[in-house]
């Protein structure tokens, strides 16, 4: 368990992908930072969901390929596994470049990974049905199904990050 909180402050002290972004965006011209700046959020939100999204796709697609055969339980834990290779890839990114969350010590970053896990099982169970009912039952194609499923967990995941998991203190404090 040390290991991993070590990994975690190592993490959290790293700003070589701010500055990255921040000389791409410096480069720009004025009005384009203008938007970048005015939608921040989002646009870093589209870019590290799209890693996320291909993180999950690219995870997925070689589960299947290295599974020979079509067991029963293939799609099932083809789906789990590219879900825990996404979801924590997504956690910290999201944590640190998306939503700019900060936490003070162990306890307060565990509350922070839980709840960002909480949230996503939603979305797994989601992502499961959908290849449950579209792959298993309807014997569409996994491939095809990987890529259209992706769009509808894309926009969850944002949602849920924004108004339970990353939602500013200021926010927290108004609502209760």
């Amino acid at each position: 368990m040390e290991v991993v909180i070590i990994i975690v402050y190592d993490y959290e002290r790293n700003s070589d992908m701010e500055k990255l972004i921040q000389a791409f965006v410096g480069i720009l011209p004025k009005k384009l930072q203008d938007i970048y700046y005015k939608y921040e959020e989002k646009w870093m939100y589209l870019l590290f969901g799209g890693l996320t999204t291909v993180v999950s796709i690219v995870t997925k697609l070689l589960f299947f390929w290295i599974v020979p055969g079509e067991p029963k339980w293939e799609t099932t834990a083809g789906v789990v596994f590219s879900w825990i290779c996404a979801v924590t890839f997504a956690f910290f990114t999201n944590k640190k470049y998306v939503f700019k969350n900060e936490t003070k010590g162990k306890k307060e970053f565990f509350k922070v990974f839980v709840s960002f896990y909480g949230a996503r099982i939603a979305t797994l169970v989601m992502e499961w049905l959908i290849f449950f009912i579209f792959c298993d039952l309807l014997h569409i194609s996994r491939t095809i199904i990987t890529f259209a499923s992706q769009v509808i967990i894309f926009i969850a995941n944002y949602v849920l990050s924004k108004l339970f998991v990353f939602k500013k203190k200021d926010d927290a404090k108004s609502n209760g």
